[in-house]
């Protein structure tokens, strides 16, 4: 299939080199605001650059198109894109509101074009095996689930992730992740509260944010979340039920660790959790979407999964703006 990335950022990179390896794919075309960076990507990875999405259309004519900028810009490309009648990726969150995201769904469902969100962890092989061993009852009946997300404070383009009305925060950029597989493997959430300190003022320091979910089936969840980190990325998981606990963390593998915060000039962008498989969970996650598409098999997620990790993150940033715990079944009822 022929893919079309918009984006050169971080993110743009990792999907960028997924679809490279990928012999399902072939990457035709990249086109960032920021030519230069386009070009050097499309240098290293044997395609072509171009100034305008208009160029790439016209000199490529893509099946899908890979939506890689800042979530702020996702709205405008992903109804370009099915205005182009073209199947489309995008990174998560899927927008920074509802209303965007409605109307992004909307425009794919009425264009014929698939559209699919990145929402990576359901694709991490730890995290999907400890979510099939919950459904198959291995411990029970799950009672508490605690995860954590932390990583050094991503820097992004013009500094767009430390404006909390563009990125939300940790609440939505970060913790989303999570809100994602906790939905995903326990079902609707009935009651959020949260804490943030970008949400309550403070951006003096990196963000940090922590959130206690309710769910419907009468499990409760604990979310951590930061971006102090003082380098790289680290993640943790546990679910504890009637009959025994299970637990992930990303760094058991990992004996000496030594961290210090980052030169300015070498640190990254936006920290990536690396994985030590041969075969990246992105790698499958794209490939995934892909089949998808050329094979008509169902998705692990749809759009409609993504709408509602966002409604999620949406509640918890109200939660902590306002200090008070919100209610999920009416939040959102219009579009906010």
């Amino acid at each position: 299939m022929r893919i079309a990335l918009i984006g050169a950022g971080s993110m743009g990179a990792v999907h960028a080199e997924a679809h490279a390896r990928n012999p399902r794919a072939d990457l035709v075309g990249i086109f960032d605001a920021r030519f230069e960076a386009a070009a050097a990507m499309a240098e290293r990875l044997g395609t072509r650059a171009y100034a305008t999405l208009e160029a790439l259309m016209e000199a490529e004519n893509p099946d899908v198109i890979d939506v890689c900028v800042p979530t702020f810009a996702h709205k405008d490309y992903v109804l370009r894109a099915a205005a182009y009648g073209k199947h489309v990726i995008c990174e998560k969150p899927i927008a920074g509101n509802l209303a965007d995201a409605r109307a992004m769904i909307d425009a794919c469902r009425d264009a014929g074009v698939h559209l699919y969100v990145g929402h990576v962890v359901r694709f991490f092989p730890e995290y999907a095996q400890v979510r099939e061993l919950i459904q198959r009852g291995e411990i029970g009946e799950a009672g508490t689930v605690r995860t954590e997300r932390v990583s050094a404070c991503p820097r992004g383009f013009d500094g767009w992730y430390l404006d909390f009305e563009k990125s939300g925060g940790v609440l939505l950029d970060l913790l989303l992740h999570d809100f994602d597989w906790l939905r995903w493997t326990f079902g609707e959430v009935e009651r959020v509260y949260a804490r943030s300190l970008l949400a309550s003022g403070d951006t003096r320091s990196p963000d940090h944010a922590f959130v206690t979910l309710r769910f419907r089936s009468g499990a409760i969840g604990y979310a951590n979340g930061s971006w102090a980190f003082p380098e790289g990325f680290a993640t943790r998981l546990e679910v504890a039920g009637d009959g025994g606990i299970l637990s992930v963390n990303s760094e058991d593998a990992v004996t000496n660790q030594v961290r210090l915060a980052a030169k300015e000039a070498n640190q990254a962008a936006v920290q990536i959790p690396q994985s030590a498989l041969d075969r990246s969970p992105y790698d499958t996650e794209l490939d995934h979407f892909l089949r998808c598409i050329e094979d008509g098999i169902d998705p692990v997620l749809t759009a409609e999964d993504a709408y509602e990790a966002l409604r999620i993150s949406l509640a918890c940033i109200q939660s902590a703006v306002t200090g008070t715990a919100v209610e999920m079944e009416s939040f959102g009822k219009g579009n906010a």
